[in-house]
């Protein structure tokens, strides 16, 4: 059960003029599920994408990223769950490429034209008959209001689809933007290990739309956390299909200011959705650094503290242990940071006053605030004026289990 997160209304999703998606229950590791996805694209859609910093990342992403620097119109977007395709060689990128060419035959494109997606299992042959077999049923059910049923398709270990739709008034005309993610354990930034896409209907140059895909992510996707762990997949596609009439071709309009805003809101909740249905989360925390010198040295911080296990493990039991986060403040890497400035608060409880236990802090106002289900953990570090957050959950009993029987 996700923490504080309902399931998504199917009706409230909004259809995005430009795109269409259908899905195939092919049978690419267990039976009876919807495991395949296309999305068809518009002609005049541009398309940009940030993906894993892992070094073994996969043939997925490896033939993603050749496709968008070829600069060929992308076309459809293919998608499958159960199988990573990652940890394969040389036959992994085969298979990948053997999946572009199929739907493009299907679509009357070219291989160059579609973005491939994989998600599951690392170190095992991709089943590319089954995958292939499911596109003609994929392909017949491409619907403008399948984003439910989209972000069914391509869960893992997610006990919930993530998605959510926002509409924003700019210069006068009104833009739909709908987005889907995955992702509920390998969960850490440059990308965390998730699939997003989001896509809006406004026409932007492809320059533009670039620039917004890795500010988006910075300030979202790059913001999440659950157990330290970056997977061999993650990727995450702004689609901009161009079906409305206003059209963005510099950064410096003010339209992009508003279209930026809505698009890392929309990312930020799909983020935050993911840590929500963290692999056995009980607990969403929000980790904000302030008075530091560089978002740089925040974010390090505030990492410290979101990947401690025995910080994560104290929040999934309520014990108000706080000298653990201290603990992670001190070898999150800061060499020259003056302890003796630091503050730090559980909500409204504060907690560190002056580098040492505030006076007035009583544990039982901490154990209050940590028998909550969302809790916010502020550090002020005494150096500067910037300030950074990132969010993360606890870490159960149900995560070891979980991630124990993932193959079984």
């Amino acid at each position: 059960m996700a923490v504080n997160s309902p399931i998504p209304v199917a009706a409230d999703l909004f259809p995005v003029a430009g795109i269409e998606l259908g899905y195939a229950e092919a049978g690419v590791r267990k039976p009876n599920r919807k495991d395949v996805l296309v999305m068809r694209l518009a002609a005049g859609a541009t398309v940009a994408g940030v993906f894993t910093q892992n070094r073994f990342c996969a043939a997925p992403v490896q033939i993603c990223k050749t496709h968008l620097a070829a600069g060929a119109p992308i076309r459809a977007l293919l998608v499958n769950t159960g199988n990573a395709n990652a940890g394969t060689g040389e036959q992994g990128l085969a298979d990948a490429q053997e999946t572009c060419q199929a739907l493009a035959d299907l679509m009357g494109c070219t291989p160059a034209q579609i973005l491939p997606f994989s998600t599951g299992v690392i170190l095992e042959p991709l089943p590319v008959a089954r995958i292939t077999a499911g596109l003609p049923a994929a392909i017949d059910n491409l619907k403008a209001d399948n984003w439910f049923n989209a972000a069914e398709a391509i869960m893992t270990t997610d006990t919930q689809p993530k998605a959510g739709s926002r509409t924003v008034t700019i210069a006068g005309q009104q833009i739909t933007l709908t987005g889907i993610s995955k992702g509920a354990g390998m969960i850490k930034p440059n990308m965390a290990t998730m699939l997003g896409y989001l896509a809006f209907d406004a026409k932007v140059a492809q320059p533009v739309l670039d620039h917004l895909v890795k500010k988006t992510a910075d300030h979202s996707f790059n913001c999440i956390s659950i157990d330290g762990d970056t997977s061999t997949n993650d990727s995450f596609i702004l689609i901009a299909t161009g079906a409305a009439d206003l059209e963005i071709s510099s950064i410096e309009s003010p339209d992009y200011a508003a279209l930026e805003a809505a698009v890392i809101e929309l990312a930020q909740f799909l983020a935050q959705s993911i840590i929500r249905d963290g692999e056995g989360a009980t607990k969403f925390m929000t980790i904000t650094v302030e008075e530091g010198k560089s978002i740089k040295e925040c974010r390090k911080v505030a990492y410290s503290i979101a990947h401690s296990p025995l910080v994560k493990t104290a929040f999934f039991a309520s014990d108000p242990n706080l000298g653990r986060i201290l603990a992670a403040i001190g070898y999150a890497g800061v060499h020259d940071l003056d302890v003796s400035k630091l503050n730090l608060y559980l909500d409204d409880v504060w907690v560190a006053k002056d580098g040492g236990r505030n006076p007035d802090y009583q544990e039982a106002d901490g154990q209050r605030v940590m028998k909550q289900s969302e809790i916010t953990v502020r550090v002020k570090l005494g150096r500067g004026k910037v300030a950074s957050t990132v969010w993360t959950c606890d870490l159960s009993h149900d995560y070891v289990s979980i991630n124990a029987d993932y193959r079984s």
